[in-house]
């Protein structure tokens, strides 16, 4: 026993040094390999347009093997609107932040820098995949099938209900109220913690119609279980979405607060873990299974972004969202 024991005293005596020195020499060449565990944060429920992205990036670094064979393992941290989860990325400390990536949108930054101290700044931006935007659908047990009909009856003064997930999904309604001319008590609001939550409850028939991106919606439309009744967006979506109309068809102005996809780190992410990221997530969009399986499919805009590019555009739109509170 006492051998055994002096044993593995002496591997691990010879083992540790070698892995302190991998680490010097990786430190010594300022570049960033992953050898252990990485945790992606998702502050939206799953079954969501966030929770769709991060999988669809993590299949393709798993299948093209781009974090050095190691294991990202999803979080799903929703509380306080996804405020907690972010709290907890902007504040991981050195050393664990090389390892921790957030799933990161305009509407997770515009109500976090309204309602709380944080600001991009408190992150590391590593990379903007792609541009989502919004659609409203009803249902087909409804007695209004068109936008049309919406419209008519929300101006008459009927009462509706849209259901939909955080950020953007609400500056998309208090934009379509005022472009319509129609308050909130008229047309109100309940916000959810995902989209996929939204969808749950419209088809349970608890809200009159429903805010989504194409990305969680498109499946539904082909089972026959909503329909795109308006774009919002300056124009058409494509395939099963393409019969809902823009304002602008109907005799409006358009409405569209495009929701941008990315991806951060915390703030105490090296800069050897920056660059090795961005480079990654460069590398994935640049596949077939990310612009075919992902962007097509699901109906987006590919809009990739080093983490030089993206910090600047980040910087701006947080700029500009500030000035309008």
């Amino acid at each position: 026993m006492k051998k055994t024991m002096l044993f593995i005293a002496l591997v691990a005596m010879m083992v540790l040094p070698l892995f302190a020195q991998g680490e010097a020499e990786q430190a010594a060449s300022g570049e960033f390999v992953p050898t252990k565990t990485i945790e992606w944060y998702c502050t939206s429920s799953p079954g969501g347009g966030s929770d769709i992205f991060t999988r669809a990036i993590i299949d393709i670094i798993k299948a093209e093997g781009l974090a050095n064979g190691q294991d990202i393992v999803i979080q799903y941290k929703t509380d306080g609107a996804g405020e907690v989860g972010r709290n907890l990325v902007s504040n991981t400390k050195a050393g664990k932040a090389d390892y921790t990536l957030l799933t990161f949108n305009s509407g997770d930054l515009m109500p976090m820098v309204k309602n709380t101290p944080n600001r991009i700044e408190d992150f590391t931006p590593l990379s903007h995949m792609a541009v989502d935007k919004h659609l409203i659908f009803a249902s087909p047990d409804s007695k209004y099938q068109s936008a049309e009909q919406i419209i008519a009856a929300l101006k008459a003064g009927e009462s509706m209900v849209l259901g939909g997930s955080k950020g953007d999904d609400i500056a998309c309604h208090a934009a379509l109220s005022e472009e319509l001319g129609v308050d909130q008590d008229t047309f109100s609001y309940i916000a959810h913690d995902s989209t996929g939550a939204a969808i749950t409850t419209f088809l349970g028939g608890h809200v009159d119609l429903l805010i989504s991106k194409p990305a969680a919606a498109s499946e539904y439309v082909t089972a026959g279980k909503i329909i795109p009744v308006l774009a919002l967006s300056t124009s058409r979506f494509p395939g099963n979405l393409s019969v809902a109309p823009t304002l602008s068809e109907l005799g409006y102005n358009d409405v569209e607060v495009p929701n941008w996809r990315s991806v951060v780190g915390g703030a105490n992410m090296s800069d050897a873990a920056r660059d090795f990221w961005s480079d990654v997530f460069g590398k994935v969009s640049q596949t077939d299974a990310w612009n075919n399986d992902y962007i097509n499919k699901k109906k987006l805009v590919p809009d990739y972004m080093d983490w030089k590019e993206y910090k600047a555009y980040a910087d701006k739109f947080q700029a500009d969202y500030l000035s309008t509170l």
